[in-house]
């Protein structure tokens, strides 16, 4: 009897010993799995999954129900090559100090583990292809210079077929500002990049389904980002007459000069007549679909060759964007249209499958998530927080604050968003400063910051701007 309780105890021991009582199965995955990395540029929350009238985006509307939509993910910098260094990284722009379209990371950050590089360090076989690190140019030669050798197995660029320039479009700005195109284009979605990164990405899939090789595939679309190219049947989604252009309203109060930038962008698009801007609108909304489609292709490949019960699969967009509004056609401000973008998330054992959660999120954090989920460890100081447990729970207390910055010139501007408040300060104040109320002007229509009542809360929001660090 008492060798028996003596067997019993020791494989109770052993139980606890190799499972942790306090760990979840998504912190501790039973064999490595997959992950599945899709970035598109320069999308806002313009997704029918996010509540949009217009958009006609079926695929991410479907993984929304799969997985989790994050209703208030932001990133760290406006702006491309800032954007993705920091989220890559897991750290802010003040510690990569890239702040700009032009600089290499490795010349800040020689010896950063990025997040591909981590999941290759550990037996991931990691594909890139499209638009990863910057920068968005499609001819190789004229690319490899920006992206990361240390970060991936393999990496591939792709380019515009000749049918694929044929179309009807022009530019909307008579040639002032050079990336302003749209094309409606004949020949099919791989007479685009977007199209063959997705054919490319599908013959991955099947390879990595025969050898069993745990994968993280990066596939970076080029869409919606300028120029405004797509094949004509995802232009012929968006009749102009069903297209609203936005209208500014009634009563607003003002921002600072700061808030958008100025030069060349802002004389051209002070110059847009209606029908320009329903051109752009159009021309955008038809890269949002055609991004959908190429997202949606990859992900039926991965139900197609059963990979999905152990892959995850994040979809985001690198920033926010603006469609007119304030008179702006662009990011780079600090604006809840431009700090904010779409991000999805499935991970095959999360609890809170086709939920969505309203809790602040930064793209800084997505680096420690996956590294939770695939069980991973990094060298890196990480200054993100892994969103694991949300994934479970979308309803718990989590980030008092999401923070992004945005440099104007010599000078910055950095913003605090709170799940009620948005406080922007330029040049520490003073070249202008914002407020705004989420709960009463979730568009951001009302400074407040001269408003006498607020006082007490901007001095709070001063004190949380400067916790950033």
């Amino acid at each position: 009897m008492t060798q028996k309780l003596l067997q019993f105890s020791l494989s109770i021991l052993l139980a606890m010993l190799i499972v942790p009582p306090n760990e979840t199965a998504l912190s501790q995955p039973a064999r490595k799995p997959n992950v599945l990395f899709i970035v598109a540029d320069d999308l806002r929350n313009e997704l029918g999954c996010y509540g949009s009238s217009i958009a006609k985006t079926p695929n991410l509307d479907r993984l929304a129900k799969r997985g989790m939509r994050f209703d208030a993910a932001y990133c760290q910098y406006p702006v491309c090559n800032p954007s993705r260094t920091s989220l890559l990284t897991g750290l802010r722009p003040d510690t990569t100090r890239i702040t700009d379209n032009n600089t290499n990371f490795r010349t800040t950050l020689p010896d950063v583990v990025t997040l591909p590089q981590l999941f290759r360090q550990n037996g991931y076989r990691a594909t890139s292809f499209g638009k990863i690190f910057h920068r968005g140019l499609t001819m190789e030669d004229l690319r490899t210079d920006m992206d990361d050798k240390a970060s991936w197995d393999e990496v591939r660029y792709f380019q515009t077929t000749p049918l694929g320039f044929k179309g009807e479009g022009r530019n909307l700005t008579d040639g002032k500002l050079a990336w302003c195109n749209w094309r409606a284009a004949e020949g099919a979605d791989e007479d685009q990049p977007d199209g063959q990164i997705a054919r490319e990405a599908i013959n991955v899939l099947e390879q990595r389904a025969k050898d069993k090789q745990p994968f993280f595939l990066a596939v970076g679309l080029h869409k919606p980002h300028d120029p405004f190219i797509a094949p004509k049947k995802y232009f012929d989604l968006y009749p102009p007459e069903s297209l609203k252009l936005w209208q500014a309203p009634k009563r607003t109060l003002a921002d600072p000069a700061t808030a958008l930038p100025g030069g060349a962008f802002r004389e051209a698009f002070g110059k847009f007549t209606d029908k320009e801007r329903l051109e752009f609108m159009r021309a955008y909304l038809a890269g949002v679909s055609f991004t959908d489609a190429q997202a949606g292709k990859i992900i039926d490949a991965l139900d197609r060759l059963k990979l999905t019960e152990n892959t995850i699969i994040i979809f985001f967009g690198d920033h926010g964007y603006h469609l007119g509004e304030r008179g702006w056609w662009n990011k780079s401000t600090l604006f809840e249209l431009s700090a904010r973008a779409p991000m999805l998330v499935y991970a095959p054992q999360m609890k809170a499958k086709g939920k969505a959660t309203g809790r602040l999120v930064e793209f800084i954090d997505i680096y420690p998530t996956l590294m939770e989920l695939a069980g991973l460890k990094t060298p890196n100081k990480l200054e993100g927080r892994s969103f694991v447990p949300l994934l479970d729970n979308p309803r718990l207390r989590w980030k008092e604050a999401a923070y992004t910055q945005m440099s104007r010139g010599r000078f910055a501007g950095y913003s605090v968003r709170t799940e009620r408040w948005r406080y922007t300060e330029w040049d520490e104040g003073r070249q202008g400063a914002e407020l705004y109320d989420h709960q009463t002007d979730p568009h951001e229509y009302r400074n407040l910051i001269n408003e006498p009542k607020h006082k007490a809360t901007v001095e709070q929001l001063k004190v949380l701007l400067r916790k950033r660090t």
